[in-house]
């Protein structure tokens, strides 16, 4: 007990813990915000890791469009509903069910 005593009352080990306590609870890169700027970084890296795939996606679309023009028929054909003049296109929506 006397043991304890003398390391609360040295000077050199309150300093020590006073200084621990700021830089671990009431300074501006405390372990909270540090936790927080972590999540927020894994977040952006997660988008950047999508952004990268899609951004590769659509290079390699736009490649397969300017190489081949059956490719480019195909997808006007899909996604801007286009037709020929002698055509018709019918476009089938699935209803929901109603609950």
């Amino acid at each position: 007990m006397n043991r304890l005593l003398e390391l609360i009352r040295n000077k050199y080990i309150l300093a020590v813990v006073a200084f621990a306590v700021w830089m671990l609870f009431f300074d501006k890169n405390d372990f909270i915000a540090q936790y927080e700027y972590r999540s927020a970084v894994d977040k952006l890296q997660e988008e950047k890791d999508f952004y990268v795939k899609e951004i590769s996606q659509v290079k390699k679309d736009l490649n397969e469009l300017n190489t081949n023009l059956s490719t480019a028929e195909k997808f006007a054909r899909e996604k801007y509903f286009m037709k020929k003049d002698n055509e018709d296109v019918f476009v089938i929506v699935k209803q929901r069910p109603k609950d």
